[in-house]
């Protein structure tokens, strides 16, 4: 078995076998099932060693002969094979493959040379085209972009694209839906058991659906146009076990902003992350897509959260295709371990310019701040929202800084505006912040998460400080390429947009 590690203060190092060892998995279902669902698709940290998991036992996919990894059962299920092992080399079928306007011209045009230029996509069905990045800009080669998605789409008549042509109003473009990674999940593409692919970094945030969901990059994508499969080496699995009661002033940025800064940015690379552990369990779709997001930040491959009755549930209004979950065996054999007791973690920031780059929000009390951005496919979900109009009521106080709002989609920005918050009295997070003196909630799109054109909304023109409930933080990530951007969760985005300075939320939450 792993070592368990204690961890008395943020930048401590972690004490970790780096031998492959057998480590007991606990799967959220005790057998192998094929679910079908209900509606058709929609167009100063103190850590301790976790408390242990109850016993329940393996699922099981087909005449295998080793113990596998959940990640290893995926890839092996994708190849149509009994069994792979970390380092094997195994074609894979694509369940899904997704593309947006940053990355998917280059992916038509790679598609169109290699298979011809009348060729068609191996599975009109199966293929997702997202506008999202550069969207509600003035740039013509921005505009370009979308048109290329537009006309290649038309033309293989792609099932599900989601077009914008009115840019002025959002809300005129009815297939219009937002960013990518959290559309994907809404429009019913994230199943249990699949094979997701996407020409985006960020891809792997389908991993909280139980599925093996990992970017690509222009080449590969041409080749998965025309093919439906792609090559892949099966991954490492490194296992993080998380137990104990989630506090009241955590979200799940703060859980993957702590792996990050034990692992560092490459302590994952090319390597599959596993969530485990009853804070795992605890957590709403939600959350576990935000921890899976960011496997990327520490290098990883993917990410893979088991699925469970909170997946099933998401999933009922979703999708009306089976799927068929799988879980890693007992007997895995897993690269390393690590223990974390949620219980006793603080709330975290990750300074310029690495998101490894950890710290306690309280021990940054000093750092004044110009502006805080709340949206992305990381921080920019309905919970996220939510999260943020719950400190906003606790505190009764109006922002000091320019607090900017980016939906991540359109049902998010629906429900920016409809849902009760709880304990408002019948305010909807809209109102909270109006009250608050926030920007109003803008387009939903990636808007200025990863800078883009100057006219891009809250785009970092100026060398300023940002917090940002974004993934990256590196030089010029939001614009500027002298601004300073810390990454944290929304409670600790919006406790520092009423004070001006880096604030811990328990200031206002408690």
């Amino acid at each position: 078995m792993a070592s368990s590690v204690g961890f008395a203060h943020p930048t401590s190092s972690l004490i970790i076998n780096k031998k492959d060892k057998c480590l007991s998995v606990v799967p959220s279902t005790s057998q192998l099932s094929i679910y079908k669902c209900k509606k058709p698709i929609s167009n100063n940290i103190s850590m301790a060693m976790a408390t242990r998991q109850s016993e329940r036992k393996p699922a099981t996919t087909g005449s295998m002969k080793s113990p596998m990894t959940m990640t290893e059962k995926l890839l092996a299920k994708g190849a149509e094979k009994a069994e792979v092992k970390a380092g094997d080399n195994v074609w894979v079928n694509v369940d899904v493959f997704m593309t947006n306007d940053i990355s998917g011209p280059g992916s038509i045009g790679i598609f169109q040379k290699e298979f011809g230029e009348n060729a068609k996509v191996w599975d009109r069905e199966k293929v997702v085209v997202i506008p999202d990045h550069y969207i509600f800009t003035s740039d013509e080669r921005a505009n370009r972009n979308v048109d290329i998605l537009r006309e290649f789409s038309l033309d293989q008549n792609i099932k599900y694209f989601y077009d914008i042509t009115d840019l002025s109003n959002f809300k005129a473009n009815p297939d219009y839906k937002g960013v990518c990674h959290i559309a994907l999940a809404q429009e019913g593409h994230c199943r249990p058991g699949e094979i997701l692919l996407g020409t985006d970094s960020h891809t792997c945030t389908a991993g909280a659906f139980g599925q093996f969901a990992t970017g690509i990059g222009n080449t590969e994508a041409g080749f998965v146009l025309g093919t439906g499969a792609l090559l892949l080496k099966v991954p490492q699995t490194l296992r993080f076990v998380m137990d104990g009661e989630m506090p009241d002033y955590l979200l799940a940025k703060d859980l993957i902003l702590q792996i990050i800064g034990e692992i560092s940015v490459a302590g994952a690379t090319y390597k599959s992350m596993e969530f485990v552990g009853t804070t795992i369990e605890s957590l709403n779709m939600e959350e576990r897509m935000t921890l899976c997001n960011m496997v990327i930040e520490a290098g990883g491959k993917n990410g893979v959260v088991a699925a469970d009755s909170t997946t099933f549930k998401y999933l009922e209004d979703k999708t009306s295709l089976p799927y068929e979950p799988v879980y890693s065996d007992a007997l895995a054999s897993f690269h390393s371990e690590f223990r974390f007791d949620i219980s006793k973690l603080e709330p975290l920031v990750a300074k310029p310019h690495s998101p490894d780059n950890r710290a306690l929000a309280r021990e940054c009390k000093d750092i004044k701040i110009d502006r805080v951005y709340i949206g992305s496919c990381t921080g920019g979900k309905t919970q996220d929202f939510l999260a943020a109009a719950k400190l906003f009521l606790a505190s009764g106080k109006k922002v000091k800084v320019p607090t900017f709002l980016v939906p991540a989609t359109q049902k998010v920005w629906v429900d920016i505006y409809t849902l009760i918050v709880p304990g408002s009295g019948g305010k909807t997070c809209s109102q909270i912040f109006e009250e608050a003196g926030c920007d109003t909630p803008a387009s939903p799109s990636c808007a200025a998460c990863m800078g883009g054109p100057k006219d891009t909304y809250a785009r970092m023109n100026e060398a300023q400080v940002c917090v940002s409930t974004t993934n990256r933080n590196f030089p010029g990530r939001m614009g500027h390429k002298e601004g300073q951007i810390y990454l944290a969760s929304p409670y600790t985005a919006t406790a520092s947009a009423l004070t001006g300075y880096i604030t811990d939320p328990r200031e206002f939450l408690h």
